[in-house]
């Protein structure tokens, strides 16, 4: 890829919520939030059209919640909303260098972002818009990164970029825990599923195989690293058929 030739036309991040606390046990760590609008950025100048979901669990994680008593539904509601506020912190950011972004919601909120029309969301990436997708399908027991799969399935992503905190690809093990963990340079999605290597749910990992969306998983907290792996450069894993 080549500063005016891009390889791709149109992907989708997906960042976790716990990306955006830097290094605080919760809620948004702004300059954290202005580096990785920043690397979205430094893509997006290239010509690349992007979509980004963002999760919530730096907020509230729906699971946890579930498990502590609260009615699971509920809980899942929670995490949808909060992944609502990082995408409207994340477009903050984003308009701040310049970039223009809609925040995009699949529960209706009109008094601070768009609902999800597909046609209108297109329409906004064609006009070199980043659309940030917020509260995951809309439907409790889907993850985002269900989500994530999802609209890049209907927005016609040619990858998902898994940015990633701490780990620069796949491992076939914990490499926080485990000194001789192995750095996978590609996979298969029956081989993510099959040793449960985590990095997407199951659901997002089937509709990602039966379309044949290829899934790029790479250190968001390296500088540079989405311009770089959007070169083939750097270290990252690719899952694919």
């Amino acid at each position: 890829m080549t500063e005016t030739t891009p390889e791709f036309k149109r992907v989708m991040l997906k960042i976790s919520g716990e990306a955006l606390m830097g290094d605080q046990g919760f809620g948004l760590h702004p300059p954290t939030v202005q580096r990785i609008a920043e690397e979205v950025k430094a893509v997006h100048d290239l010509g690349v059209e992007i979509c980004m979901v963002i999760g919530g669990g730096n907020i509230f994680r729906g699971l946890q919640g579930s498990a502590q008593g609260m009615e699971r539904t509920t809980a899942d509601y929670m995490g949808m909303i909060a992944t609502v506020m990082n995408a409207l912190g994340m477009q903050a950011a984003l308009e701040s260098v310049g970039v223009f972004t809609r925040v995009i919601s699949a529960i209706p909120m009109d008094q601070v972002c768009e609902p999800y029309i597909r046609r209108r969301a297109v329409r906004h990436l064609e006009k070199n818009r980043v659309c940030i997708f917020a509260a995951g399908t809309g439907n409790p027991y889907f993850t985002t990164d269900t989500a994530a799969a999802l609209r890049a399935n209907e927005m016609a992503c040619q990858d998902i970029f898994m940015g990633k905190n701490g780990v620069d690809g796949v491992y076939d093990k914990d490499p926080a825990k485990h000194d001789d963990a192995v750095r996978y340079d590609t996979v298969t999605y029956d081989e993510v599923l099959q040793k449960r290597l985590g990095i997407m749910d199951a659901s997002a990992i089937a509709l990602t195989r039966d379309n044949n969306l290829p899934i790029i998983v790479f250190g968001l907290d390296q500088p540079g690293g989405f311009k770089r792996v959007m070169a083939g450069e750097g270290t990252f894993t690719k899952v694919q058929g």
